[in-house]
């Protein structure tokens, strides 16, 4: 049995709690001068070299040998196999979460303004918004030591749903490993193409585009640190969904859950990584001791007990406040990536959160549902971002633009408007414009 772990301790009431709670909270993946260089390079050589540079890296980084970019390339036809070979238990999981991830992005698309809209003004003149999706995105998941199936899901899915016409995945597999169920999940989302590549080289691949590989317009989806960098260096030429840092949970409890419950939530993030970070704010002191001993006794346990062992020693934290008011208060501060409020009235509590990537509420409702099959999407701001950044969704796939149509009556009042602005800003060619469709 393994040496039992004691967990960072705070009180809220403790002097400097505040800036030392600040200083502990995961920050944005700083900027590795050595990652950067290298991911510049790569990048480089595949905008010049296109094929040929994304060959020679996936031989490099993953073992792979082809002559053409074409054999890296997994046919519909193999993505419909993977599914239909699914033992039935996956097959039926797989078949459960998809339809709930894609019910639910459907309902998103009606509610959160994913549609053109027009009105009328009285001289006639018509105003209005025009909605339409994105020709072609690309999505990046993770293989090699883990497989994502999930993440295919939460990708591709809301995609689909807001119109996308091409979806092209892209998935790193060493030694030509490559999974059924990502292969299943990439055939239930309906994904146009799936190419076996990976790191800086793949979002290079797509944000360039080759003589194999159509380039896109926006590329989504979690990766290493070096898929990291190079997302924010072909930003601005393609969209990206956010820059990902380590995951979160925080947990808010009245202590009258079960302590077994909560110590596993906090494991759930924590076997991510070493830089996960698991968080708990209690105002009962009983049940943070409690969740402690929890923690002692179900770690041994765990397949990945050293991971959760380093990210609970190194980063968590259990946080003793004076009441769940003030829990609020904290976790609004955090911001952290997964809330979950366990506690007698969880919706009381959720009503005074403006912080947080989701919310889960209720002792039944585990993180982990959310991470696989509850519906709404996985991908969420971390690093404190959550304050002014939102789940990735329907939305993401879409974009504006403002429809404009003035009658003759109308241009005869702006135009009035418009020639003085114009003239006040020194402007005189658009006072012009304006004025020469005027009457008089």
């Amino acid at each position: 049995m393994s040496a039992p772990i004691k967990v960072k301790r705070l009180n809220s009431k403790d002097e400097g709690f505040k800036e030392t709670l600040l200083s502990s909270l995961s920050l944005p993946m700083a900027d590795d001068a050595a990652i950067d260089a290298a991911v510049a390079k790569i990048l480089l050589a595949v905008k010049e070299k296109g094929d040929e540079a994304v060959l020679g890296f996936t031989k490099q980084f993953d073992r792979l040998n082809a002559n053409h970019v074409s054999e890296l390339e997994i046919s519909r036809k193999e993505l419909e196999q993977a599914y239909k070979t699914l033992p039935l238990e996956q097959k039926t999981a797989l078949d459960i979460a998809a339809q709930r991830v894609r019910t639910y992005h459907e309902k998103q698309k009606i509610e959160a303004g994913c549609h053109s809209w027009e009105y009328e003004e009285a001289d006639g003149t018509r105003l209005g918004q025009k909605v339409t999706a994105l020709d072609r995105v690309g999505i990046y998941v993770p293989g090699g030591k883990a497989a994502y199936p999930s993440s295919v899901l939460m990708n591709a899915i809301p995609a689909k749903v807001a119109g996308v016409a091409q979806v092209i995945m892209v998935v790193p597999t060493p030694d030509g490993a490559r999974n059924p169920l990502v292969l299943a999940a990439a055939h239930l989302a309906r994904v146009d193409r799936v190419f076996t590549i990976g790191g800086a080289q793949a979002v290079g691949a797509l944000a360039y585009g080759t003589k194999t590989i159509p380039s896109v317009d926006k590329i989504v989806g979690p990766g290493n640190a070096y898929v990291a960098a190079a997302k924010r260096r072909v930003f601005g030429i393609v969209g990206i969904d956010m820059i990902a840092g380590p995951s979160e949970i925080l947990v808010l409890c009245d202590g009258a859950s079960n302590p077994d419950w909560i110590a596993m939530d906090l494991f759930s993030q924590a076997e991510h990584d070493e830089q996960a970070q698991s968080i708990l704010l209690c105002p009962d002191a009983v049940f943070i001791e409690a969740v402690q001993a929890s923690i002692n006794k179900l770690l041994p346990e765990m397949p990945r007990a050293k991971v959760i062992e380093a990210s609970l020693v190194n980063r968590a934290l259990l946080i003793q406040v004076k009441d769940m008011d003030e829990a609020c208060e904290i976790a609004n501060a955090i911001a952290a990536e997964h809330l979950e409020i366990c506690a007698a009235e969880p919706r009381k509590w959720a009503e005074k959160i403006r912080h947080a990537g989701a919310i889960f509420m209720g002792n039944y409702t585990s993180e982990a549902l959310g991470d696989y099959c509850a519906g709404p999407n996985h991908v969420l701001p971390t690093a404190r971002t959550a304050r002014f950044s939102s789940p990735l969704g329907v939305y993401d796939f879409i974009k504006r633009s403002s429809m404009i149509e003035v009658s003759e009556s109308g241009a005869q009042s702006l135009g009035e408007v418009a020639s003085t602005l114009a003239h006040g800003e020194g402007l005189q060619a658009h006072a012009r414009a304006a004025e020469m469709r005027l009457k008089k």
